[in-house]
Parts: C-alpha cells; structure tokens; sequence
C-alpha cells in the first residue's frame, strides 16, 4: 500500500544505511530486503539497475555536476537516455518552475544556494516517477519558511506511491502515517505522532528537545504556502 513514512533518530542509528540497502547501493551481508516482492540479494546487475528505475532517492551527499546548468542536470536522465530534447524540455522547465528554480535554469551549481542545490537533487528525483521516493535529510540545507514549502512539494509527490523521509526537524514530519525511531540499527518505536508522544519514550525525548524551536502543530503562523500539484512528466524509464 502506498504511505508516507518518517524515519528519525539519534546520529548513527543506522538511518542512512537503511535507505542505502533499499536504494540497492548496499548489500545486506545478513537478513532479507525484499523490494517490488522481490529478495535483492538474488539480483542480477541488470536487474538491479532496473529496479533503481522505480526509485527516486536524494541523499545528504548528493552531487550535482558543477559544468551543467541547473536546466540540464534535472534533464541528465533523459540525456543518458538519448532522448530528443524536443520531448523533454518543456517536462523539464515545468519541474523546475514548480520547485521554485524557474529563474535558475541557466545557474551553475558553484552559485546556487545550499537550498537551491537540493532543490535541483528532488527535481531530478521526481523526474523519474518512482514508485518509491526516498529522502534523506532532503531539506537539511533550507531555512524554516523553504523547508516548509518543499515539505508541502513531497506531500504532493508523495501520492499514490509510497515515501520514506529521514529529518532531524520533527515539526516537517508530524502528518507523516507512520514514524519508525530508530536507535544503534533497532526499530525501538513505530507509530504516529500521538502514539509516540503517549509512548514518553525515545521519539518524546527528542520532541521534548525541538518543540520550543517551532509553532504548535496545526497553527498557521502566517508564512504557510500554496503549493500547485506536480506538472505532469513522463517516467525516464
């Protein structure tokens, strides 16, 4: 079933190894992994890179290339396909106006923006309309108001597939369907929000620590934003 779930926990919980092994770029040395119902550990390199087709991932170290516009690392996928430019280009500007990038099409990464750069990673990520998107720390380098926005943008690419988001900042994750705590590689807590909160265990702690920082959940402090529903693209399959 498709959801929209939230993992969080202390630094070295294991958090970004866990989107690793699902992005396929780790191996599971023990256990099971099964992704689309299948074990990964049984695939083939081409069956790998064909199930990497269905994810969409951004990682903390994410890496744009430094002598490509803004415009044409989104477009990279479709490029690498060989695709005409013909039949993309208007995909492609569409994305980036709806991420907030459609004066930056013609940037170079060296000047864009902490913010901006990560912008340019989720836009390529949505581009390929996986079937499972994965986020980790996906608005690390946003101030509070962007941050918001772009929470508002995986809501909206979140439907019909099923999301998996790591953040520190519990305030952007609060709607998610389920939260699971991670601690040294454990799931030690799983649930929503309240149930967590009524838990008083890990997740509480940590929500304890934040909660000061941010508005009650639910209160509009004036700075929400519209956020228009995700331009129609095809897969880069």
């Amino acid at each position: 079933a498709h959801s929209f779930q939230f993992l969080t926990g202390p630094s070295g919980a294991g958090k970004t190894s866990l989107l690793r092994l699902l992005f396929l770029s780790l191996r599971p040395t023990r256990g099971l992994v099964n992704l689309f119902g299948q074990d990964v550990s049984l695939l083939g390199k081409d069956q790998v890179a064909n199930m990497r087709q269905r994810i969409g991932i951004v990682l903390q170290d994410f890496r744009l290339l430094d002598h490509m516009t803004t415009y044409e690392n989104v477009a990279l996928p479709f490029r690498v396909m060989g695709r005409e430019e013909s039949s993309y280009r208007r995909e492609v500007i569409d994305l980036l106006r709806w991420v907030g990038l459609g004066e930056r099409m013609d940037a170079l990464p060296p000047i864009l923006s902490g913010g901006e750069k990560q912008r340019v990673a989720i836009a390529r990520a949505i581009l390929k309309r996986p079937s499972i998107f994965l986020f980790d720390e996906a608005t690390s380098a946003l101030d509070s108001r962007t941050e918001k926005e772009i929470q508002l943008s995986l809501d909206e690419v979140s439907k019909a597939r099923t999301t998996l988001v790591i953040a520190h900042r519990l305030s952007t994750v609060i709607d998610a369907d389920e939260i699971l705590v991670l601690s040294e590689g454990q799931v030690v807590e799983r649930g929503s929000h309240a149930d967590l909160l009524a838990i008083d265990g890990l997740y509480k702690q940590m929500w304890d620590r934040q909660s000061q920082g941010f508005a009650e959940p639910g209160k509009d402090d004036g700075n929400s934003a519209d956020i228009l529903p995700l331009p129609t693209t095809q897969p880069a399959e």
